[in-house]
């Protein structure tokens, strides 16, 4: 019997924390030895949830906060992309089931529609453009 897909909910949910690892090799041209962050769905879309209505963040800007407040020297670009994906998605879902708009994560504050994210969310690039169109965010 195959397994029922999770949820963006149920992703979003899963109880890990974020975690510093050292490389062991080289990886996103940061050296062996290099602090790197691992971030979770839950803390990004809290990062996410900070931004001030009609204000925006750029996805390096917000790993180099986080990374900094980890004290590491960097967030993975992998995982941070999945794990804002995560966010997004949930809060997308949530929107699609009538939640208002400061019920959810804002992650039009941080993803643009014409970001490769904006394209694939299931909410659309154009929902996308309405919501930050109502933050006053061009």
């Amino acid at each position: 019997m195959a397994k029922k897909a999770k949820t963006w909910a149920e992703k979003m949910t899963r109880p890990h924390a974020p975690q510093v690892r050292v490389l062991d090799r080289t990886f996103a041209q940061h050296p062996a030895g290099t602090r790197m962050l691992i971030s979770t769905p839950r803390e990004i879309a809290s990062f996410i949830q900070d931004i001030p209505p009609g204000k925006t963040v750029a996805v390096a800007e917000m790993r180099d906060a986080l990374a900094h407040s980890h004290r590491a020297l960097f967030t993975c670009p992998l995982t941070t992309g999945i794990f804002l994906r995560v966010a997004a998605e949930e809060a997308c879902e949530r929107l699609a089931q009538g939640a208002a708009t400061d019920e959810v994560t804002p992650f039009w504050r941080i993803v643009g529609p014409k970001d490769p994210l904006g394209k694939k969310l299931s909410c659309g690039a154009e929902a996308l453009t309405r919501l930050r169109r109502l933050e006053g965010i061009s």
